[in-house]
């Protein structure tokens, strides 16, 4: 009982450090109430500056697509439970996150500068619908198993949980990664980009379209002719685009 209540408490606290990594993300993109944001700090040397954050989005990179395979989770459940794998994920995920707000630097030089009262809105309400995509999204197929907390409640109670299930809920209709698109969307959605924000822009949008190859190849293996049939019908990103 005691591995049990503890991997249900460790799980709580993954999701809980997962809250302030995403919610805090919201703030770093956008430039909005945090003390630390995208374009915000003492800028150095540019070169210094893309060395570093790249470094920063390399890591994270690294760590998000190594340990989502499934060669990895079989690796990596012989050492620690199960249960705890999800979480130990979003944990280590969501750390990486805390650390490259901490240690981005700002590049401030101007890439483009919307002074449009009516451009600047657009460019705003393009911003957060990305972010409610991406929160919608996760609920529309299964937030807490997605982000740790049904696997450790499950082990709380001694209980197994069932298979994956092969769905297509309302935006998954649409496009065949929502989430991904809705963080596309508010990376890119500003009034004012800087080269820094570029650069994050940019490095995330070419790690999605890689790494979703890869999930995709997962998907496959995972739903078989299901998920290929769902492929050819539905576009990756980019919705009512022509079937295949």
């Amino acid at each position: 009982m005691f591995a049990r209540t503890f991997i249900f408490l460790y799980g709580i606290a993954s999701y809980a450090v997962f809250l302030v990594s995403i919610l805090y993300a919201i703030g770093f993109v956008g430039n909005l109430w945090v003390p630390k944001s995208i374009d915000t700090g003492g800028a150095g040397p540019v070169a210094e500056a893309l060395i570093i954050d790249a470094l920063l989005l390399g890591i994270f990179a690294i760590q998000h697509s190594v340990m989502a395979r499934p060669a990895f989770k079989r690796w990596w459940t012989r050492i620690i439970p199960h249960e705890s794998e999800r979480s130990t994920y979003v944990l280590v995920a969501s750390l990486i996150l805390l650390g490259l707000y901490w240690y981005w630097q700002p590049i401030p030089a101007p890439i483009w500068h919307v002074e449009s009262g009516a451009g600047r809105a657009v460019l705003m309400g393009v911003y957060w619908l990305g972010w409610v995509i991406v929160f919608f999204s996760t609920f529309l197929i299964n937030h807490f198993n997605l982000f740790g907390l049904e696997q450790v409640f499950a082990a709380l109670r001694g209980r197994d949980l069932p298979g994956p299930e092969f769905r297509t809920p309302i935006l998954y209709k649409l496009v065949r990664h929502p989430l991904m698109l809705g963080l596309l969307l508010a990376f890119w959605g500003t009034p004012d980009m800087s080269a820094g924000h570029l650069l994050f822009a940019a490095m995330t949008t070419g790690y999605i379209l890689v790494a979703l190859q890869f999930e995709e190849r997962d998907l496959i293996r995972l739903f078989g002719l299901a998920y290929q049939e769902y492929r050819r019908r539905v576009p990756m990103l980019v919705p009512f685009l022509p079937k295949r």
